[in-house]
């Protein structure tokens, strides 16, 4: 295998992530997913075990590469201009892959056993990522902590409404009035 070139394993797993991403999870069979893809049903087994083992890197593979995005932005740049990029990223992604993110949380919300690191990530990861965010920013504790927690309400919410309408403007609208009240939230002074 040439130096950097994906393991036949990460390969897969990319063009499931693609093929579900296209076509939802579902009740979809390894044999439906294989054929998909390019593959065969006993090349998936041997990767991933079963068809839990395959949802389950799913969902680590999707969780990972978002929390990496949020994690590098929010280490390189003004807390605002990385939240513009990341919502600019989710946004951009939407048509593909809001339906993937959104029919793996229900998974994570009926705690279904591939669904667990989601489950984990959704549970913590998203408002420990924003409230070190808002922290840094100058933002005490508890206004923190409540901005990352609503402001991850918001990106849901956005998301889901942009994912179902397909409205990019008033999605990107909504972003920027919330985005515009956090700053006026961060630069008040904190009253006794």
């Amino acid at each position: 295998m040439p130096e950097g070139a994906p393991s036949p394993r990460d390969d897969l797993l990319a063009r499931a992530v693609v093929w579900f991403a296209e076509h939802g999870v579902g009740d979809t069979s390894l044999r439906t997913l294989a054929d998909g893809i390019g593959t065969s049903h006993r090349m998936l087994i041997y990767h991933f075990g079963s068809r839990t083992g395959l949802l389950a890197a799913v969902v680590e593979a999707v969780e990972r590469a978002e929390r990496h995005a949020l994690l590098e932005l929010t280490a390189a740049h003004d807390p605002f201009e990385a939240g513009a990029a990341f919502w600019a990223r989710v946004a951009d992604r939407a048509e593909v892959f809001a339906p993937l993110f959104f029919e793996l949380s229900s998974h994570a919300m009926r705690a279904r056993p591939h669904a667990d690191p989601l489950r984990r990530w959704l549970d913590g990861g998203w408002t420990t990522a924003l409230r070190d965010a808002y922290a840094a920013a100058g933002a005490p504790p508890a206004l923190a902590a409540t901005l990352a927690l609503q402001s991850l309400a918001m990106a849901r919410g956005l998301l889901f409404e942009l994912a179902v309408t397909g409205d990019r403007d008033a999605a990107d609208a909504a972003m920027a009035r919330w985005t515009a009240a956090v700053r006026r939230d961060l630069e008040e002074p904190v009253r006794p």
